[in-house]
């Protein structure tokens, strides 16, 4: 979907288009909170009669099951793109996120919110990292690094790594489907469950933090590689199972 699929006047041209394509996925990301408050409050009945699928038939039995008060928002893409941009004034009632998981930050979606005031973890994957990409006028790399630096001056915990041997779809379930083809397709070398199983723990991880604010695993280590370094295939400040599957670039206690 692109501009050329719109009948819009000259005024109307690709920053427009991204900036309204956001505000178009921020007013989703605030609807699904109302339905997930809503099911939470105990009016789940309602929710499953408004369903033109007739779906939901058990959400009344979802009443006081979801933790609204430390909700964690996660995108992947242009998702992690509206994802940042949801951070922005949160948490508040509207958007009531205290972190975010944030995988391959869009390139070409517009630009990335800075006002984060909550824990963050930024995912590149390897394909993400080793594309030299400007941004705005500068490295998208450099960008993100400093955006997650920010939120640590800021007195938040921020994480920025990269997941070595994978590519962008990496952390979907495409290269589970089509584990050979995609491989060929977009270059990526790691065994497929394990790159699912490296974002799977990583998130758990974070996730933990979020509860406890206690640093376990792979976010309990400091940082290894402060820009990405295509040649390096892990390091020896890392205990052995991470060696060969990530590169840490900012951390809570290097800000």
């Amino acid at each position: 979907f692109g501009l050329n699929d719109l009948d819009v006047d000259q005024s109307f041209g690709i920053p427009e288009l991204k900036e309204a394509q956001l505000t178009f996925r921020q007013a989703e990301i605030e609807e699904t909170v109302r339905v997930l408050r809503t099911i939470n409050d105990g009016d789940g009945a309602t929710i499953f009669e408004m369903n033109p699928r007739k779906e939901g038939e058990h959400l009344a039995s979802w009443t006081g099951q979801l933790d609204m008060t430390n909700v964690t928002i996660s995108g992947h893409s242009y998702g992690a793109t509206g994802a940042f941009r949801a951070l922005k004034g949160a948490p508040c009632p509207e958007r009531p996120f205290h972190g975010a998981i944030i995988l391959d930050p869009g390139k070409s979606s517009g630009p990335l919110n800075h006002d984060v005031d909550v824990p963050v973890l930024v995912v590149h994957s390897n394909s993400w990292s080793r594309k030299h990409s400007i941004f705005f006028g500068q490295p998208h790399f450099n960008v993100v690094k400093d955006l997650v630096q920010k939120v640590n001056q800021r007195g938040k915990a921020g994480w920025f790594m990269t997941s070595l041997g994978t590519s962008h779809p990496s952390v979907t379930d495409a290269p589970l489907i089509e584990p050979t083809l995609l491989s060929w397709t977009t270059g990526s070398t790691i065994n497929v469950i394990d790159g699912v199983r490296m974002y799977v723990n990583v998130t758990e991880e974070f996730m933990l933090y979020q509860k406890a604010h206690r640093r376990t695993g792979l976010l309990a280590l400091d940082v290894t590689h402060p820009d990405y370094d295509e040649t390096s295939n892990g390091t020896q400040k890392m205990p052995k199972c991470y060696q060969h599957f990530w590169q840490i670039h900012v951390a809570p206690d290097s800000a």
